[in-house]
């Protein structure tokens, strides 16, 4: 049997997450899916602003960071200057789906050929765990005390659902990483998303339900039954959109 080896496609480094975060499961499955597509040397990666905006130091592929909120469009424009390439971005929640809602929802409404990985942990996690738009309803933040109040702060926002109606949209599919099921189900959500674009079959996000247990106040187990028990219950897991998008100009 053999060796339980890190990706190649994974730097040899030690990371900035804190105990327990789940960036480093998922950043682990994309340089696994990069190795076994044997496509290192063809991809490149936008990174955010937020808990992974330092993601450049550990993937193995060339990397670009972008403006908050902006990896979508830095990654349109990558795409379209270099059609062959395969590129994704890795994009927290605070960043893709509250400063970054217009450059994702445009992105996929265009139908751009790139693969948006979206770790949904419900915070702001690198700047101190204030409310974000995925901040579950009741949920104590640094900026809600007391829990959202949707009567005065609204509901979460369902990024997955909500882009699934753009004719655009090629894969939208939410996942998690609570388990090591889960975790295995999320690799196979992942990697459709690569196979969609090498495909040419239209933008794919794949949505990663994850933990933030320093911001959670939570032991790291703790945040993976949380995310089991309450993150999922909110976000339900699954396929919402799956299929090329068709040529309407054809």
């Amino acid at each position: 049997m053999p060796d339980f080896q890190r990706p190649k496609s994974l730097c040899d480094i030690p990371t900035h997450y804190c105990p327990g975060c789940t960036h480093g499961i998922v950043h682990r499955l994309v340089a696994e899916i990069i190795d076994e597509l044997g496509i290192e040397n063809n991809t490149v990666g936008v990174c955010p602003v937020g808990c992974s905006v330092m993601a450049y130091d550990y993937f193995a592929c060339d990397m670009m960071e972008a403006s908050h909120g902006r990896a979508p469009a830095v990654a349109t424009g990558v795409k379209r200057a270099l059609p062959d390439k395969v590129v994704f971005t890795y994009q927290g929640d605070g960043d893709l789906a509250a400063i970054g809602t217009a450059e994702t929802v445009h992105a996929a409404t265009r139908g751009e050929n790139i693969t948006i990985i979206f770790i949904n942990n419900t915070t702001y996690g690198m700047t101190g765990g204030q409310m974000a738009p995925t901040t579950l309803p009741g949920q104590v933040t640094q900026t809600t005390p007391y829990g959202r109040n949707t009567d005065t702060e609204g509901f979460p926002v369902r990024v997955s659902e909500m882009l699934a109606t753009l004719s655009g949209v090629a894969l939208a599919e939410r996942v998690a990483v609570y388990d090591p099921k889960s975790v295995a189900n999320a690799k196979k959500a992942i990697r459709k998303g690569f196979d969609f674009q090498l495909k040419k079959q239209g933008f794919s996000i794949i949505e990663v339900l994850s933990t933030c247990p320093t911001n959670w106040g939570m032991t790291p187990v703790a945040a993976l039954d949380r995310v089991k028990n309450e993150l999922a219950a909110y976000y339900p897991l699954g396929v919402f959109k799956e299929g090329a998008v068709r040529n309407f100009n054809a």
